[in-house]
């Protein structure tokens, strides 16, 4: 029984089969997802007969935090968990003033093979279950003694590849009973898998959906993103315009700026294109750079002088503020040092 990833009336069920009250679903659901408890003993309020036969029947496999990082710079956190299977994920912590957002993993690894990541570098070993994502969150929050308030799956991983596990993950933080996060606090970042796109759509969930788009034409975005040549540019677009249409949230094109790559005037004018006429926000990152990839970040003036070109062509840009750089920010970069120093 993966006991972190189920859900109350999951619960209610398997505690009947241990000759249990339904009513302690409540209980133990609120122990492991609002408490975020990491051993059975914790739950006091639990009969000390049920604990020991959740211990033995139904192993808590929390990702355990193995180390963090904290930024002199701005007080960002980022975690390096440690999985039940030996495997390795990482997390970020910030701070902002609109709340406390916590970056979450989907997977361990990525094969996207997106060529300025360092989470794809090494392929994919395997996704994480909704309890594993979820545990991100309630650790770190144990940790700070804050509530989280906002969450972003854009850690390591396409959550779209893992998409049965994302569903039912929104789902468990967003439960009242648990972390009680709103679900128009909750972003997903995906690459652009477009059938399961069209599937988060109809799911009935007012999540923020983000593209990661990184260039505006096809040509440009297969040099960048070896997962564009399955997607053309034109079926991703459609997909994320139907999912405008069926959840009313404005959508975000995240765009990592590479110096020499995609920063072009051209690039300006195919970006506006584009975009022009949607309710789109344009999310600017200067990339991150990474020892193995030969791209070079933008400085601050020309990241700026991007941004202003494409507000004349009329379109909602901002550049994400930079948080955590001197700690290994970004994504796949902590886990990849660390596991290289075994």
């Amino acid at each position: 029984m993966d006991i972190l990833s189920a859900d109350i009336e999951e619960l209610k069920t398997y505690l009947k089969e241990l000759g249990e009250k339904a009513f302690r679903a409540d209980q133990l659901f609120g122990w492991l997802h609002k408490n975020g408890a990491v051993t059975y003993d914790e739950m006091t309020n639990l009969p000390a007969s049920m604990r020991e036969k959740l211990n033995e029947q139904a192993p808590l496999q929390r990702a355990v935090i193995e180390t963090m990082q904290e930024s002199a710079i701005d007080g960002t956190r980022k975690y390096l968990f440690k999985l039940h299977d030996g495997y390795y994920i990482e997390s970020v912590f910030m701070r902002y003033q609109h709340g406390l957002t916590v970056c979450v993993s989907s997977q361990v690894g990525c094969r996207m093979g997106c060529r300025f990541c360092a989470s794809t570098i090494g392929g994919l070993s395997r996704n994480l279950t909704a309890g594993e994502i979820v545990s991100q969150i309630e650790q770190i929050g144990r940790d700070v003694g804050e509530r989280i308030t906002n969450v972003v799956v854009m850690g390591t991983g396409e959550p779209l590849d893992n998409y049965d596990n994302l569903v039912r993950f929104i789902r468990l933080c967003s439960d009242p009973k648990g972390l009680g996060i709103s679900k128009r606090n909750i972003t997903v970042s995906t690459c652009g898998l477009v059938e399961n796109i069209y599937r988060l759509a109809d799911e009935g969930m007012p999540i923020n959906l983000a593209l990661s788009l990184h260039a505006p034409t096809d040509e440009k975005r297969q040099e960048i993103m070896p997962i564009a040549k399955k997607y053309p540019l034109r079926d991703v677009m459609e997909a994320m315009v139907y999912y405008f249409k069926k959840t009313g949230r404005r959508l975000t094109f995240e765009y990592s700026l590479i110096k020499g790559v995609n920063d072009s005037d051209q690039v300006v004018k195919d970006l506006s294109r584009l975009l022009r006429g949607k309710n789109a926000l344009i999310n600017v990152i200067p990339v991150n750079p990474v020892r193995e990839r030969e791209f070079k970040d933008t400085s601050r003036p020309e990241t700026e002088a991007f941004k202003k070109k494409l507000e004349k062509n009329g379109l909602h840009v901002t550049i994400r503020r930079e948080m955590g750089r001197d700690i290994d920010g970004a994504c796949g970069q902590l886990r990849k040092k660390y596991i290289e120093t075994e």
